[in-house]
């Protein structure tokens, strides 16, 4: 499953914006559409370790582009609505994303901390909170708009992740178009679901189903989002550590920014990606379809078929 395991390195290094609060969509909308490039530093400390990177960013027009030091071939492209990932001259995985209609009650409210400075420019910091609980500072970039740094907090008031820019060029990039062998079949909107549609407060925004009949759905909370992944074979994670919940026996894998848990149904491989903070992990997988043996038949065939 080389094609999913690259969705999973890259899908979640930018923050999600869909289905945002009023004053968190404001906020990020000037960001969205501003041109500028940046070298940002992801820096996690997880439960299985530190967890770092360097990852330069392009973004014109409303398309974002990051490619990363964990491997030169590697870029993934995002923009309002979707996201598409290529390896050299080739898309591998594309799709967009419903952003939906506004909560009427937003999970996140935003306070306003005032003017700082970062990199030597003016900029803002605001605080979010949901349920009650501060979960993300931001610095937004007054010219630019672009977030300059995010820190996540876990519920103890502990810092989980940080990304932060390191350098930012406000003048527009040179972002290349697709290669002529960049071009193939996009993923199929998916209009039924057997998922839940709200897990701890996160919302099913669309489910697709690609060529290869991998599924995968994206669920969104405001601010922090995964991706669900459920395949035909059994999903290879190198590096992974076991890990027991109370809904079952998972392997797990962090890098930076993000956090990728596998396991198998009777029927497929499950794969769930995203930039969750540790302490909202066991909720979420409790709600999704629960760890079960294949059974040998099973197992055989995806050991000569997968």
């Amino acid at each position: 499953m080389r094609r999913l395991t690259a969705v999973v390195v890259f899908l979640t290094l930018v923050p999600a914006t869909a289905v945002v609060a009023a004053d968190l969509d404001d906020l990020l909308e000037r960001g969205q559409e501003a041109s500028y490039s940046a070298e940002q530093i992801i820096s996690c400390d997880t439960p299985d370790g530190e967890r770092d990177a360097l990852v330069r960013i392009d973004q014109q027009g409303g398309e974002l582009r990051v490619s990363s030091s964990v491997t030169d071939d590697i870029e993934v492209t995002a923009g309002a609505g979707g996201w598409a990932l290529t390896r050299g001259d080739g898309v591998v995985a594309e799709a967009n994303v419903d952003r939906g209609e506004a909560e009427a009650n937003p999970l996140y409210t935003v306070e306003d901390e005032g003017a700082v400075e970062y990199l030597g420019r003016a900029a803002m910091a605001y605080l979010l909170i949901r349920d009650g609980e501060p979960r993300a500072e931001l610095v937004i970039d007054d010219e630019t708009g672009a977030i300059v740094e995010v820190v996540t907090l876990t519920i103890d008031d502990e810092v989980y992740c940080e990304r932060r820019f390191v350098s930012l060029d406000p003048a527009a990039p040179e972002i290349a178009e697709k290669g002529p062998d960049a071009e193939k079949t996009p993923p199929t909107l998916v209009e039924t679901s057997s998922l839940p549609e709200v897990v701890s407060g996160f919302e099913l925004l669309d489910q697709y189903e690609d060529e290869d009949g991998v599924r995968f759905a994206y669920y969104s909370d405001g601010f922090f989002s995964f991706a669900l992944f459920e395949t035909p074979n059994a999903v290879l994670l190198p590096e992974a550590v076991e890990v027991e919940f109370e809904s079952g026996s998972y392997r797990r894998a962090f890098t930076a920014g993000q956090v990728t848990y596998v396991w198998e149904t009777r029927n497929s491989g499950m794969a769930l990606v995203g930039d969750l903070p540790p302490d909202l992990h066991e909720s979420v997988l409790s709600e999704m379809p629960r760890p079960e043996d294949p059974g040998l038949f099973r197992r055989w065939w995806r050991a000569l078929f997968g």
